[in-house]
């Protein structure tokens, strides 16, 4: 499932544009080289749903276009 990984946004934020669960693919924004750009996303665990608005953790993509992503830590939230 994790196969031909790339950590270059690993650690970053994103905020969920189009609903991330299970068996579909999401959408999240995140803010990369001086602007925002929407990567496709899938749930790191692969059963966790993430809905629009949530910010989201990436641990991973992968090429060409695909975060994999789970929930922010607590220690990372902060009020809106």
């Amino acid at each position: 499932m994790h196969s031909d990984q790339d950590r270059s946004l690993t650690g970053k934020i994103g905020r969920v544009s189009g609903a991330i669960g299970p068996g579909t693919l999401g959408e999240v924004m995140i803010e990369i080289r001086g602007g925002t750009s929407a990567y496709h996303a899938r749930p790191y665990d692969g059963s966790s749903t993430f809905p629009v608005g949530e910010r989201v953790l990436v641990m991973y993509l992968q090429p060409p276009q695909t975060v994999y992503v789970e929930a922010l830590p607590e220690f990372l939230q902060h009020p809106a």
